[in-house]
């Protein structure tokens, strides 16, 4: 206890310099858990970017397994369209081979109208080519085919768009087979079509699933670097608070010190112009002459007071041996 007395005694300052020790020592610690806390958040960083970056590239597969399954259904579609198309031509063929071409009152489409038409003519070219007719006879023919032509080219655009299979009209029961053969066909390709987009579809829900476990793991990361970057704001907001307390410490001890050195500078100037000579300075001399003048005594040769004042003893004596003998000179003479 006398030991820190005498340091405290000796450093006026001591206690702020253990305050400005404890303030920084504690600054150091916080900086350190600031530093974790900014690692932690840097490494959630990086980890949620990877994860965002195979979030990315896996987003591109999905979204190549999409294109590929709406093509496989847009190739399903096609095929169920063509089979309904053939079906529906093979049954049309079928309501003609029953004897329902003659039949006027019944609704024909426009497929069966066309076929029939074609057959006309065809019966009617040849019946012109290998028989003679009169002139008006043939006049009549071919009117007949001019219509029948015209009603053809009305007819043609919509049934090429349905008739998919080119048929021999004159074999009708050959044509029913190959509508029939082309049909399931069709059909076949549909199913197959079918199971692809199947297989894909599933490809693409265990896409899906990984795609979403990626998306929480990327939130996971992102929620916990924002958690961890918090943490470390706080603290640095505690370390600029505790810098500013520290600051002031040491803007303390700054002033403390340049008055210590004020003093000391004082001191020694003070201490020097003590030292100095009449020589070394005007002041000096200058308060050496009006002292000298104000006593009235003025020595040449000496270094003390005394020196003058055993000048003066000496010149008493002297004065008084000579009158002493003057004295005796005279004693004589009346002798």
């Amino acid at each position: 206890m006398r030991r820190e007395r005498e340091e405290r005694e000796e450093r006026p300052d001591a206690d702020l310099r253990e305050r400005l020790h404890a303030m920084e020592s504690k600054v150091r610690k916080l900086r350190e858990i600031r530093n974790q806390h900014s690692d932690r958040a840097r490494r959630s960083r990086d980890q949620r970017n990877a994860v965002q970056a195979q979030y990315k590239e896996h987003r591109e597969t999905v979204d190549l397994l999409i294109a590929e399954v709406k093509a496989i259904r847009a190739e399903v579609n096609l095929h169920r369209e063509r089979r309904n198309a053939i079906q529906d031509q093979l049954k049309q063929f079928i309501a003609q081979i029953k004897g329902r071409r003659g039949d006027k009152d019944a609704k024909r489409s426009a497929t069966a109208e066309y076929h029939q038409l074609k057959a006309e003519m065809e019966r009617l070219e040849e019946t012109f080519e290998t028989s003679s007719v009169g002139m008006k006879k043939e006049k009549e023919m071919m009117d007949k085919l001019k219509r029948m032509g015209n009603r053809v080219g009305e007819l043609a655009p919509e049934v090429k768009e349905f008739e998919l299979v080119k048929v021999d009209l004159k074999d009708l029961d050959g044509s029913i087979k190959t509508l029939k053969a082309e049909a399931d066909a069709e059909h076949q390709l549909f199913i197959e079509a079918i199971k692809r987009a199947d297989e894909v579809s599933s490809k693409i829900d265990e896409a899906f699933a990984h795609r979403d476990f990626l998306k929480a793991e990327g939130d996971r990361h992102h929620l916990e670097h924002l958690e961890h970057r918090k943490e470390a704001d706080e603290v640095h907001a505690q370390i600029e608070e505790m810098m500013g307390d520290v600051n002031k410490v040491r803007d303390q001890l700054k002033l403390a010190r340049e008055e210590r050195e004020s003093w000391v500078s004082d001191h020694n100037e003070a201490v020097r112009a003590e030292m100095q000579t009449g020589a070394q300075s005007e002041a000096v001399a200058d308060h050496l002459v009006s002292t000298l003048l104000k006593d009235g005594n003025l020595t040449f040769g000496g270094t003390m007071a005394e020196d003058g004042a055993r000048k003066d003893h000496r010149g008493g004596d002297g004065r008084k041996k000579k009158n002493m003998r003057r004295i005796d000179m005279s004693s004589r003479r009346r002798r």
